[in-house]
């Protein structure tokens, strides 16, 4: 879903990409298709730690990554149409707001806070076990596999390590609410295929 926008992994979604490990949407469009605040993100391109706003850390519930996975069914037919450097559309921001209020949330701006609390759990949990390690780990985990990978291009390579490199001097904030890594745990699957799936368009 790469116009719901994340900004916590933001250069970890990029250096994942390399290796087509990431489970984090990437939606720099939407943020400016539908009026939203801008919203923390990880975009393809990483701003600097300057510019990125942090994000407004929530417990989640059950009812909210249901209402999640749901509206994000209904959002990416939407979202996947919208340029990468459209301007705000209050249509697009009013169908936006609907399918969230329909599926639990008081608008748009409260299910994208929900989806960037699943992201910064996502960007934590290792694919291969489902077990959250951290989003240091992962990057950590990500250098290595790329080091040992024979099939990247050395140009590849040398950007995705500079890439991982950048995120592991940034990387996204500590998880406040300790409840959200079960709960997110517990639907990694789903959530993974929900918002990873257009990852890398």
């Amino acid at each position: 879903m790469r116009q719901i926008v994340r900004q916590a992994a933001n250069t970890l979604c990029v250096a994942c990409l390399a290796v087509a490990t990431a489970t984090i949407p990437n939606s720099a469009a939407l943020a400016q298709a539908t009026q939203a605040p801008p919203q923390p993100a990880p975009a393809q391109a990483a701003p600097s730690p300057q510019q990125e706003p942090q994000i407004k850390q929530m417990a989640l519930t059950e009812k909210q990554i249901q209402g999640v996975l749901a509206a994000t069914k209904e959002m990416d037919p939407i979202t996947e149409k919208i340029p990468q450097d459209a301007k705000p559309d209050p249509k697009i921001t009013a169908q936006l707001d609907a399918i969230a209020k329909k599926n639990g949330f008081a608008g748009y701006d409260e299910y994208n806070n929900a989806v960037d609390n699943i992201s910064l759990v996502l960007g934590g949990i290792d694919p291969a076990t489902k077990k959250y390690v951290g989003a240091e780990s992962m990057i950590k985990a990500q250098i290595a596999l790329v080091q040992a990978d024979k099939k990247i291009s050395a140009k590849d390579k040398k950007d995705a390590l500079a890439d991982l490199n950048e995120a592991l001097k940034n990387p996204p904030p500590a998880i406040e609410n300790k409840g959200n890594i079960d709960l997110v745990t517990k639907y990694y699957d789903k959530l993974a295929d929900a918002l990873g799936e257009n990852a890398q368009e």
